[in-house]
């Protein structure tokens, strides 16, 4: 049992983290040189709303399967690498709840009222926040590779 959930966190940090990879390396720029604002941030908000599907799931296991992996080893048998995988697992789900629900949502009214400059702005705020989160998730990795 342990082995399979250890799976599906695994898989779970493989999906974020090579979303955010994907949307900001291949996706917001190829966007930018290819579309004007009217159909960019329309075509970039349906990504991320499917995207961000994911990541809720992908949170929710991380959360459940680190939790019952530390559970199961004890929070004094654990190495420090893993004490920091699971402070900085749970910041980025708090700055990602942060981004889901500002900034993100005020794209979505900024879309629907067609305010392509406000749109812009939430956009590049939430392309801020997913770069900070990009770095989190691979200084996570980094300490539970080391310092396991």
């Amino acid at each position: 049992m342990y082995t399979a959930i250890k799976f599906l966190h695994l898989v779970s940090a493989i999906v974020w983290l090579g979303g955010m990879t994907f949307m900001l390396i291949a996706l917001r720029p190829a966007l930018g040189e290819l579309l004007p604002p009217p159909q960019r941030l329309p075509l970039l908000a349906g990504v991320l709303r499917r995207f961000f599907t994911l990541v809720w799931g992908a949170v929710l296991l991380l959360l459940l399967s680190g939790g019952f992996m530390m559970s199961q080893a004890g929070s004094l048998a654990m190495p420090i690498g893993w004490h920091l995988m699971a402070g900085i697992g749970v910041l980025m789900c708090l700055i990602f709840g942060h981004l889901y629900f500002a900034p993100y949502r005020r794209l979505q009214a900024a879309l629907a009222a067609a305010d392509w400059p406000e749109g812009g702005r939430r956009a590049n705020q939430i392309a801020l926040l997913v770069t900070v989160n990009f770095w989190l998730g691979w200084l996570a990795l980094a300490a539970v590779t080391f310092l396991a």
